[in-house]
């Protein structure tokens, strides 16, 4: 048993990737799945769609890597952090639609939550901020509006799950309720210091104890898929939230070590070891990974605009027509003017936090045009790295010693010229694997770890490959100035803030 089957189920579709003993990949599939907006700001899956898309994919995957299900050592899963599902214990059946992440529905209960002064507890044992984003208010919300929920889930008739604990409890045919403790650490009610659920959260926010899965290692026998599903049991021995298993994809093991996921947005994050750092710039603190019951923990910081930067320039502006055409157009750019788009159009994430202002352009001349766009818009996402990379060394007192290496993945790190312009403002090398699926690597990682497939995290992290180190190449003078730059035009824009009306 060579292969470890990694499930991928990710924000618009499901995904599954067979590797094999040496990580290279034998097999992928991919399916999307309809999106739910049912009100402005609310966004809504159907658990089933997540169901059967998770099954097919598996299914397609093992058949096109040539294997059954008695050459699968393992199955690892990696999820959308965040959201939320509750189901009823003894039918299987979702009481309501899962919750996204990024739905904002609860922007009341968040809003009511710290004007009853409780932001400052549940910060200090969850590591996190109030907001809509995490899972514990939506649970909430979902026992507040379907009607008898409530009293169905005191009564232990009810069960909550993130999406890899509504997965787990479907693929072991409901004898398994758990999570790991990455997907725990998410949900605003689990205590990141002492790794348990915790009372004085669970009644502040108003979720009964008896809904919730039991926590486990990130790498942990968790059970077993019923054999009808994929033509034979296999175990399932491996959970992380997907910017966690991104992490551990990565081989991100040693403290100080950091990885940046580029996709629609940006999620970077910085091992800290053993010590969880409470951060003084607006990051969160979350668990990076738990193995054999110790914890470590990681900085986070999130940017809303990365990826979605070049849409704009696509779809919006018209002036590519394929993402691929950015990094030449603005290699094309006027050197003697300097453009800075700050791309706040859902307002700004970490360091800043601020979802009220809006995006702006500043220092366009007459001669602007699309290559200086372009240009500032690839430039705006290294910028943005920039801001996080800054809080997470200002935040973590060991930061002077580290080794300091971006480790890279996702859609725009295939752009040589946004990685090599990241290099240059941070001023540190940018490192780019062979493997770009750290996502979905890192799942069957952990399990494979606890399979046997895969050796100890220092073995497993001499695995990884590079497939190109960006040196920083720009003059210090050159450096300060365009970061100075930046500095002033994300002030201009903070400063745009009328508050909520």
């Amino acid at each position: 048993m060579s292969f470890v089957l990694a499930i991928d189920q990710g924000t618009t579709s499901s995904r599954a990737i067979v590797f094999r003993s040496d990580i290279s990949i034998a097999a992928r599939a991919q399916q999307e799945f309809p999106q739910h907006f049912p009100a402005s700001g609310w966004v809504e899956h159907e658990p089933e769609d997540i169901w059967t898309s998770t099954v097919m994919v598996c299914r397609d995957a093992i058949e096109q890597a040539g294997i059954t299900a008695k050459d699968i050592a393992a199955i690892g899963i990696t999820n959308q952090r965040e959201t939320t599902v509750v189901w009823d214990r003894a039918t299987g059946q979702a009481v309501h639609r899962a919750i996204v992440w990024q739905d904002r529905r609860t922007a009341d209960i968040c809003a009511k939550l710290k004007a009853d002064g409780h932001e400052p507890v549940i910060s200090e044992k969850t590591g996190l901020i109030i907001d809509p984003y995490f899972s514990g208010t939506k649970v909430a919300w979902i026992l507040d509006h379907v009607p008898g929920a409530r009293g169905r889930a005191a009564r232990g008739e009810l069960m909550f799950g993130t999406v890899d604990c509504y997965l787990l409890w479907r693929l072991t045919g409901g004898k398994v309720h758990a999570t790991d403790a990455t997907n725990a650490s998410r949900t605003l009610l689990f205590n990141i210091h002492t790794g348990q659920w915790d009372d004085q959260l669970l009644e502040i926010i108003g979720v009964p104890r008896a809904m919730l899965p039991e926590v486990k290692d990130s790498s942990a026998h968790f059970g077993e898929s019923t054999p009808d599903l994929f033509g034979g049991a296999i175990a399932i021995s491996g959970i992380a939230g997907d910017q966690q298993a991104a992490t551990i994809g990565q081989a991100c093991f040693r403290p100080g070590m950091m990885k940046s996921t580029y996709g629609t947005g940006c999620f970077a994050l910085l091992n800290t070891g053993t010590t969880p750092v409470v951060s003084k710039n607006k990051l969160l603190t979350t668990i990076a990974y738990q193995l054999d019951g110790k914890r470590t923990y990681a900085l986070e910081g999130s940017i809303f605009v990365a990826g979605s930067a070049v849409q704009w320039l696509r779809d919006g502006l018209g002036i590519i027509k394929h993402a691929a055409e950015t990094g030449p157009l603005a290699d094309q750019s006027d050197s003697l003017q300097s453009v800075y788009l700050v791309p706040a159009f859902v307002g700004m994430g970490a360091p800043y936090w601020n979802p009220r202002v809006r995006g702006a352009l500043f220092g366009l001349t007459r001669n602007t045009g699309p290559a200086e766009l372009a240009h500032a818009a690839l430039e705006s996402v290294c910028y943005q790295t920039f801001d996080l990379w800054a809080a997470m060394r200002a935040d973590w007192p060991n930061s002077e010693t580290a080794s300091v290496v971006l480790r890279v993945d996702g859609g725009m790190t295939a752009s040589d010229w946004t990685m090599q312009r990241l290099a240059d403002l941070l001023n540190a090398p940018v490192d780019r694997p062979v493997i770009q699926e750290t996502t979905a690597l890192g799942a069957a990682y952990l399990a494979g770890l606890q399979a046997g497939v895969y050796p100890e995290p220092t073995k497993f992290a001499d695995n990884w490959r590079l497939e190109h180190r960006f040196k920083p190449a720009m003059s210090e003078a050159t450096r300060e100035r365009k970061l100075a730059g930046w500095a002033r035009a994300v002030k201009g824009v903070l400063a745009s803030d009328e508050g909520e009306g």
